[in-house]
């Protein structure tokens, strides 16, 4: 049951497409996902095994019929695509990122559009993506690493934290705010249930805080893009003309609202907010706690170790930006150039975890296996995505196998997947554990 005091006020918004908008409530959802771009396979484009029409304004979405279950297929567990709401993929173009830019997702999890906008920056640039909510903040960071993202940083900080450490740092920042949810009442019926015009204006309060927070952190001739996913009008146009009161070097370049009524998802809203102002030659753009130095001198002999047995002419220039790696504990990461410090902050993903150092030896992480091509690796074994042989692999069992031993990069149909350890004829399965399906 639909909130009477919501209808009341759509009746009023609508007019005459009123009922059509209810109608549409009453129908059957549009399910998409997005194909990932940063999946490089050596034969081409892979044919997704569903039934696919486009997206008109995303690239690289495709809507997907309710028999197709794409969450189910092993594609999704290499990250050849993002199960993602059709309208939800709508904010991120209006954001024009360009590869090579310092770009701030600022309420991130689940993940859709950082790593959407992490496609956009082919690899580039910095990403951080931040979620103020510890649980959230943990699904994001695995979303990230699915889908081979090896320029980004995932924070668990509050927006005002943030904008402390990051006085006009990003040329593009993603609103993506909180909201009541209303656009979501077809998809989640918590949100029908939890919705009340008081949560519309805590919502609304909420909104005005973050914009603030991000206005603080954008360049000047920067641009932000606000987005919520309800119709409420006090959360939508309403927070953008409080946003342009409270801050007049700001202008409204472009807003739309997608009607369940009239397109092939659910509601949402966006707005442009550009800066005034431009980047000028020699800008001096620093974080409060300088740049990360990471370890410049040297790098771990296990690690190096590793490089020379396993990888196919030492660390890939287009996966390891600028070779700059910092020890998080006894985990080596990747970090992106020109990172910043983050001292003090709550960082849950300091760039591409690489491996963790063990005593004398050297075991690669999850998160490179996904970042990497087969033709990347020395020692490949592909899997079928059609086969047993790949479901009993995702379940976390051994094989037997014949080669050289060492680590493999295994495959399905061509994208990597996991790592294997072969020896004695065993390939040793080091699918991660929390990550394995049921048989």
């Amino acid at each position: 049951m639909l909130p009477e005091l919501f209808l009341k006020r759509m009746e009023g918004m609508l007019g005459e497409e009123y009922e059509e908008f209810v109608k549409s409530l009453e129908k059957e959802r549009y399910q998409a996902l997005r194909r990932n771009p940063l999946k490089k396979h050596g034969a081409g484009e892979p044919v997704l095994p569903f039934h696919l029409t486009p997206v008109p304004w995303a690239a690289n979405g495709y809507y997907y019929e309710k028999e197709d279950q794409p969450g189910r297929h092993p594609y999704h567990d290499a990250g050849v695509y993002y199960i993602q709401e059709p309208s939800a993929m709508a904010p991120v173009p209006m954001l024009r990122v360009r590869p090579g830019e310092k770009i701030l997702d600022l309420c991130a999890a689940p993940g859709g559009k950082s790593t959407q906008i992490a496609a956009d920056m082919k690899g580039q640039g910095l990403l951080i993506a931040n979620e103020i909510h510890p649980a959230r903040a943990k699904i994001l960071s695995e979303n990230i690493e699915r889908m081979g993202v090896v320029n980004a940083c995932v924070t668990n900080e509050t927006p005002a934290r943030l904008a402390e450490s990051f006085p006009e740092y990003f040329d593009r920042i993603l609103v993506d705010a909180p909201c009541s949810g209303e656009g979501m009442f077809r998809k989640n019926e918590n949100a029908c249930e939890e919705w009340s015009p008081e949560n519309v204006e805590f919502c609304a309060a909420r909104q005005d805080e973050i914009l603030s927070c991000a206005a603080k952190m954008l360049v000047p001739g920067g641009r932000i893009v606000y987005s919520t996913c309800t119709f409420a009008p006090q959360e939508d146009e309403g927070s953008v003309e409080r946003f342009l009161e409270r801050h007049p070097e700001f202008t409204q370049r472009e807003a739309k609202r997608l009607w369940p009524h009239k397109v092939k998802g659910e509601g949402h809203f966006a707005a442009v907010l550009e800066k005034a102002g431009q980047l000028c030659q020699g800008y001096d753009r620093e974080a409060l706690c300088g740049t990360e130095k990471g370890m410049l001198e040297k790098q771990p002999a296990e690690y190096l170790d590793f490089v020379k047995e396993t990888l196919q002419a030492g660390v890939p220039e287009e996966l390891l930006p600028g070779g700059r790696y910092l020890m998080f504990g006894d985990h080596l990461y990747l970090i992106p150039k020109e990172m910043p410090a983050l001292r003090g902050l709550k960082v849950l993903r300091p760039g591409l975890q690489i491996g963790t150092l063990k005593k004398n030896r050297f075991e690669p992480a999850h998160a490179l296996a996904l970042a990497l091509a087969p033709s990347q690796v020395k020692h490949v074994w592909e899997l079928d995505s059609a086969g047993a042989a790949v479901r009993a692999y995702l379940n976390g069992q051994t094989f037997p196998a014949e080669g050289e031993k060492g680590w493999y990069l295994i495959c399905v149909d061509g994208f990597g997947l996991g790592w294997g350890k072969l020896a004695g004829g065993i390939m040793k399965n080091h699918y991660p554990k929390g990550l394995r399906i049921n048989p």
